[in-house]
């Protein structure tokens, strides 16, 4: 029998929409990113640091993790957190497989309409039109992946991986945050990595590498992150994460300038590159630490902007990020082979990514309105065929509101 102290821990867990913001705001970043040459893409994150939507998402996702299952785990509900976090992976794995079928003929489509070939060798299809048969196996078994479909594989491998994270976390926090980054070191010295499809080639997303972003936000989650607040927002750390944001920003733009380059030493070059996104290059994860002292010192969890009406599109978006990062894949597609099939004009770009961004808001909108329709409990002798007409129907009832995603 369940006790009421085990209830509370089985009980959804209030929200945390600094989460829900930045994950809607990875979810558009993601989207845009994804349209070759759009000059909205400016506004990204990846033209001005190391880091980009990737590390938000790695990041957010670790950090619920260990938030909303670390009580659980530590109340002696193991199976329970194992149960739903399994469930969730097996929920990514089958959006993961229809994002793939119909990724692959929307892109197998528009080729075939407008007679370019283009399309297919761009998005790494060419091969699954070619031979369907063998690499819808690979594409089941996570190994083919076309372009932009490569984040879903590294969220499964890590879900399924973190109920017993999470185990290790609560017990010995430290000790396994400790070996997360021997497993970083180590995936890194031995080139470490999942074999993909072609023979040869490896997931984009390194998860034994990855893994550290993961474990770290799930080691902040559980709480270890408080014993050490002192000094990660002390003056001297935030004085050292600012000027580690201004290099990163100062890097980037010799990317943009080539003016600039001359002005880099030789040594320093061969010092950080390559920026290596596939093992999570430490560029990129102390560049995200840094940017995340500086915002969440910024943005408390009661800033009250967070419920104001103008921040709700992009709060809905990350409420419901599997569906709408599935629906933004679509839609950067669409976007890029109408630029290319028609213009790439400033104000058509405008256009297509603003349409694109309110075609996610409306689609999280339907999604949460979706949400709060009640739920049906009709008892089996309730449905059977009244007596007479004039019976009265069964009653519909309405539950409690479902668990934070």
């Amino acid at each position: 029998m369940i006790t009421r102290d085990q209830a509370a821990l089985l009980a959804p867990v209030e929200r945390d929409l600094r989460l829900d913001l930045f994950r809607g705001i990875g979810l558009w970043m993601i989207f845009l990113d994804h349209i070759p040459h759009d000059v909205v893409a400016w506004l990204t994150l990846r033209n001005y640091g190391f880091s980009d939507a990737a590390e938000f998402f790695v990041f957010i996702s670790g950090y619920l993790v260990g938030w909303i299952y670390g009580p659980v785990v530590a109340g002696g509900w193991f199976v329970a957190a194992l149960k739903r976090l399994w469930r969730r992976a097996a929920e990514m794995y089958v959006a993961h497989i229809m994002l793939f079928l119909l990724f692959t003929a929307q892109i197998a489509r528009t080729a075939r309409r407008f007679d370019n070939p283009m399309y297919e060798h761009e998005f790494n299809v060419f091969n699954f039109l070619s031979h369907p048969d063998e690499l819808i196996g690979q594409a089941i078994l996570l190994k083919y992946k076309p372009v932009n479909l490569d984040v879903l594989p590294l969220y499964i491998a890590l879900v399924v991986a973190a109920p017993f994270m999470v185990w290790c976390l609560v017990r010995r926090p430290n000790l396994t945050l400790a070996a997360s980054v021997v497993l970083y070191a180590l995936s890194r010295w031995f080139d470490w990595n999942i074999a993909s499809y072609p023979p040869g080639s490896t997931w984009y997303f390194n998860p034994f590498c990855w893994q550290l972003m993961f474990v770290f936000a799930a080691w902040c989650g559980v709480g270890e992150i408080a014993r050490i607040r002192r000094w990660v927002w002390s003056k001297a750390a935030m004085a050292l994460a600012a000027a580690w944001i201004v290099f990163a920003f100062l890097i980037v733009m010799t990317w943009h300038v080539h003016a600039l380059e001359a002005l880099i030493p030789k040594w320093m070059i061969k010092a950080i590159y390559p920026i290596d996104k596939t093992d999570l290059d430490m560029l990129r994860f102390t560049h995200f630490l840094a940017l995340a002292i500086w915002v969440t010192h910024f943005v408390s969890r009661k800033w009250r902007a967070l419920h104001a009406a103008w921040l709700r599109p992009v709060i809905l978006c990350g409420q419901h990020s599997l569906p709408i990062f599935c629906l933004g894949v679509f839609l950067s597609f669409s976007a890029h082979w109408i630029l290319t099939q028609y213009t790439k004009g400033v104000w058509e770009q405008l256009a297509v990514s603003a349409v694109g961004i309110v075609i996610m808001i409306g689609a999280a909108w339907l999604l949460d309105r979706a949400d709060r329709v009640p739920t049906l409990f009709v008892k089996v002798s309730e449905v059977e065929e009244p007596e007479s007409a004039s019976e009265s129907a069964p009653a519909a009832t309405a539950p409690a509101a479902s668990a934070s995603r």
